[in-house]
């Protein structure tokens, strides 16, 4: 078999296996008859001329002459392989003396469960949050009622599915892990579109995500694991240089397990754990991170930008963008978690504060596009030495963010064309903004730290000339988003264990080793693969 890359399609040929076919036939040199297969195996939109939209695909094609095909490989090169797909390693006769547990049941620890129990290690995985379900309903009771129907343990950050459960549900990355790879294929196994196999900005939508974490925990749940939601890590027992067990708490009380292997996927929004963690003596460090507002625009002013002329055809769908400038000053701002056709969410965990993100369904089909509009931020704005002072930064930014909203879980906002006059908002129109449970104009000069609105002011003009309308006056802005990334890191070691305690296995975005779905995943599956080797 060999892999054609960088296969010219026009838009009106999207799903046409012919098309594809003849497209193979002219690369190699060789009759669409002599082709035996073709598959298409990755799929990307050229826009950069905008009289000239096309996809851009790569093709898995099998000849029916054996020979030829060799023959067409010598000519190709190395390049035409096709690379071998990551399998997971085999692991027998498991030394078990208790259950590795699993604290977290997000992106990273929902992958470390399964690979866990896919071996035989039968976890036991502690959830501070709910099943997707009850979540789903605790999430729309606080976008209708406000801050005073907020569940601080079952929220857009805690609950099964983690944060990205109600998110655009991206799964394009960075890593070159072959594992990334992996991550999707099982994806599909457990019930997601097979197109995120093939397009290069594969994502599920928050509502094609729920059903396939649900299915993943049932498959664990078979596998003999065990799933507690509800349950919240307040502490792990370290001896010797080794964890011994976890101490967790529910609705029945205090609880103690024995546990030799502990991965620790609790998410960056677990403030409180990180505070007791931090004072039973964790070594922790601060880490960068950013901090800025959502930024919104009518979609069809994305689709123009990207697209020209070729907006609205039915096969490119939503357009979407990603943008980056450096500052004179040092600082980068860039934008983050695009959501074509989305909405923005609240997403606090705790009662009191306005967190921003951005979620889109599967459809993409909403009328604004919205991504995150970030300013880095390193340990010297963090106010102090402490390792949490990032996490203690962010807090109370969002607390200015609840006041200024108006006290009951609005978030302040403010159109782009009033942050660059330097004046408070007093509309929003004509944007409707999708935020709920609602919005109220101001200045976010009050919520934001002064550099960060600041570089906001210098960015936007700039990355304006990069996409189109992105600086319109009238696109708004709704603050904060101060949850991008972890502030904090737990430092491991190369077998990936804790500096503090061998069994004990930092893992995912809460760590700070990850920056996404699929890559936090792919670190769960790393560390449960390393705690299973020490058992093997």
């Amino acid at each position: 078999m060999l892999r054609l890359t960088d296969l010219r399609l026009p838009l009106d040929h999207e799903h046409d296996a012919q098309a594809l076919t003849q497209a193979a036939a002219r690369r190699l040199g060789v009759r669409a008859a002599q082709i035996e297969s073709c598959r298409l195996a990755r799929r990307s939109v050229d826009a950069r001329k905008k009289d000239d939209v096309h996809f851009v695909v790569s093709a898995d094609v099998t000849l029916s002459d054996a020979r030829e095909e060799r023959r067409a490989a010598a000519r190709l090169g190395a390049g035409c392989a096709v690379p071998a797909p990551y399998a997971p390693p085999r692991f027998s006769a498991l030394r078990l003396s208790s259950r590795p547990v699993v604290v977290g049941f997000g992106p990273a620890g929902l992958f470390a469960a399964l690979t866990l129990a896919e071996a035989g290690a039968r976890p036991l995985v502690l959830e501070r949050g709910q099943d997707v379900e009850t979540r789903a309903r605790d999430v729309r009771r606080y976008w209708e009622r406000g801050d005073a129907a907020l569940n601080p343990n079952s929220n857009v950050q805690f609950g099964e599915g983690g944060a990205g459960a109600f998110s655009d549900g991206k799964l394009n990355t960075g890593t070159k892990d072959p594992r990334g790879e992996y991550i999707l294929r099982t994806l599909v196994r457990f019930g997601a579109p097979e197109d995120i196999l093939v397009d290069a900005k594969p994502h599920i939508g928050t509502d094609k995500l729920a059903p396939v974490v649900k299915a993943m925990r049932e498959a664990i749940l078979s596998l003999g694991g065990e799933v507690r939601f509800g349950a919240r890590l307040t502490r792990v027992e370290i001896a010797g240089g080794r964890v011994r067990g976890v101490v967790w708490e529910d609705a029945q009380g205090s609880h103690e397990t024995a546990a030799e292997r502990v991965i620790l996927a609790v998410g960056h929004s677990a403030r409180d754990t990180f505070l007791s963690l931090y004072e039973d003596g964790l070594t922790m460090a601060q880490k960068p991170f950013s901090l800025g507002a959502r930024i919104e625009h009518p979609q069809a002013l994305i689709d123009r930008a990207q697209y020209g002329a070729a907006a609205g055809h039915p096969a490119l769908g939503a357009a979407d963008y990603k943008l980056a400038v450096h500052l004179p000053g040092g600082r980068g701002v860039y934008t983050f978690c695009m959501c074509p056709g989305g909405t923005v969410v609240a997403a606090a965990s705790e009662p009191g504060g306005v967190v921003t993100n951005g979620m889109s369904v599967y459809a993409r089909d909403g009328q604004n596009a919205n991504s995150a509009l970030l300013v880095s931020v390193a340990p010297e704005d963090f106010g102090g030495d402490h390792p949490l002072a990032g996490m203690f930064l962010q807090r109370e930014i969002e607390r200015r963010a609840f006041l200024a909203g108006g006290g009951d879980g609005r978030a302040p906002c403010q159109r782009v064309g009033d942050l660059l006059a330097g004046r408070a908002s007093d509309r929003v129109v004509p944007l409707t903004p999708s935020y709920r449970p609602g919005v109220t104009p101001g200045d976010l000069a009050s919520v934001l730290p002064d550099y960060v609105a600041k570089a906001m002011r210098e960015a936007l003009p700039l990355l304006g000339h990069r996409l189109r309308g992105f600086d319109s006056p009238d696109a708004l802005l709704t603050a904060p988003e101060t949850r991008s990334s972890s502030p904090v890191r737990l430092p491991r070691g190369d077998r990936l264990q804790s500096v503090d305690a061998d069994g004990l296995y930092p893992c995912g975005e809460g760590a700070g080793y990850a920056g996404g779905i699929v890559s936090a995943a792919v670190d769960g599956v790393r560390c449960a693969e390393a705690a299973l080797s020490s058992l093997a």
